[in-house]
């Protein structure tokens, strides 16, 4: 299962002012890629603090809910609340026949899975905002070596960079 962390982040390297800041401030040529990407790969997962953020689930996509709350159900059919560590999510999700899956968040998120060498790659549109304080991308301290597989701009504004994670 490759599993690809997807990530806007500011120059200073915040995701979001705090944990419930939606994410409309990005470009719409970010919210493409973001669209095409995720639809590719068919499965998202993500904190329910993002969940709730943006409100609903991401269409024509199962979107996967990490979530301490075991109080939290869905009714449809494209949404799954869960408290399962990583591996367990992803063992479900390829034997339900996903081979990819896109990780969007938050910090808490991305952390258990970076913590865990669960991430193959990084594709992070660099957004020309500076935040000064906010959420970082990890909740945890990090060393992570990284190869760098491209670098494109987007729009007029916007860098997007792609890594693959070294062991």
């Amino acid at each position: 299962m490759k599993v690809t962390l997807m990530m806007a982040m500011t120059v200073d390297g915040k995701i979001a002012r705090n944990d419930r800041h939606f994410p409309d401030w990005t470009g719409s040529e970010d919210k493409k890629l973001f669209v095409q990407i995720t639809k590719s790969a068919g499965a998202i997962i993500m904190g329910s603090k993002t969940y709730d953020t943006i409100g609903n689930p991401l269409p024509d996509r199962k979107n996967i809910v990490l979530t301490r709350n075991l109080s939290r159900r869905s009714d449809h059919p494209d949404l799954v609340y869960t408290n399962d560590p990583p591996e367990t999510v992803l063992k479900v999700l390829a034997a339900d026949g996903y081979h990819e899956v896109v990780l969007v968040g938050g910090s808490i998120v991305n952390s258990l899975f970076a913590r865990k060498n669960l991430i193959d790659e990084f594709i992070i549109t660099i957004a020309p905002r500076i935040f000064g304080t906010g959420v970082p991308l990890f909740n945890d301290e990090m060393d992570m070596q990284l190869k760098l597989l491209s670098v494109e701009t987007l729009g007029s504004n916007y860098v997007v960079l792609r890594y693959r994670a070294r062991p």
